[in-house]
């Protein structure tokens, strides 16, 4: 965490950083620099939509940040949800007193989380999801560190976007949804175990040369093995 307010020529190299490789740049080092980066800090994670409008969390700083985000998923309330669906900036002073999030601010509270800021993540057409960060002490931003957050927000979007990290993981996440489903549809039809049911998944793909996903959607569709491969016995 840093206690001073970064400067202009300290945000070109900041931009510069995370653009240099982006072909290597994670979410993992995003959330790692906005704890650096953003005074009041201590935990940071980033939120993302998936394509079916599930959010996760892709990556954090905490198992803190896994816990706060995991619980505003189940409630369907707290200040990700709320930057993730299109706020652009969610300020908590001190969740303590805070009544907008009647459920879930009491869990912060408990995990001694007082101080909270949800910034969207937006590439200039679509939300894509928010970043989250946490600060056990109350007041923790103020209005310096909110203008210091939202422009690193811009350059870690811009740099994610660059990497095409977002594309590629919102198509990941699909994948397993799909996949997971059809692993169910060929347990529940066949009596198989779900580590079968994706060996059979897996041998079509690798025998028709065709993307497992792809074998997965079909699978979804016809409620059925391919017909090239033979019920298993």
């Amino acid at each position: 965490m840093r206690d001073e307010t970064p400067s202009a020529a300290y945000f070109a190299e900041l931009a510069v950083d995370l653009l240099h490789a982006p072909g290597e740049l994670t979410f993992q080092r995003v959330v790692d620099r906005a704890v650096e980066v953003v005074p009041g800090s201590d935990y940071a994670g980033i939120t993302l939509r998936t394509k079916r409008g599930r959010a996760t969390t892709v990556a954090s700083t905490d198992e803190i940040v896994e816990l706060l985000d995991k619980e505003q998923y189940a409630l369907g309330q707290g200040p990700c949800l709320d930057a993730a669906d299109d706020q652009p900036c969610r300020v908590a002073a001190d969740l303590g007193t805070d009544e907008r999030w009647p459920q879930w601010a009491p869990y912060a509270v408990d995990l001694e989380v007082r101080s909270v800021l949800s910034l969207r993540l937006h590439n200039g057409t679509a939300t894509l999801g928010a970043l989250n960060l946490y600060a056990a002490r109350p007041d923790a931003f103020d209005q310096d560190a909110v203008d210091v957050a939202l422009i690193f927000t811009t350059h870690a979007t811009e740099a994610l976007r660059t990497s095409a990290l977002i594309s590629d993981l919102q198509t990941a996440l699909g994948s397993r949804h799909a996949i997971g489903i059809a692993q169910g549809v060929l347990a529940a039809r066949y009596g198989l175990t779900y580590e079968a049911a994706f060996a059979v998944l897996h041998r079509y793909s690798n025998e028709t040369n065709t993307v497992l996903r792809e074998v997965a959607e079909r699978v979804m569709e016809t409620r059925e093995l391919p017909s090239r491969t033979p019920p298993p016995g």
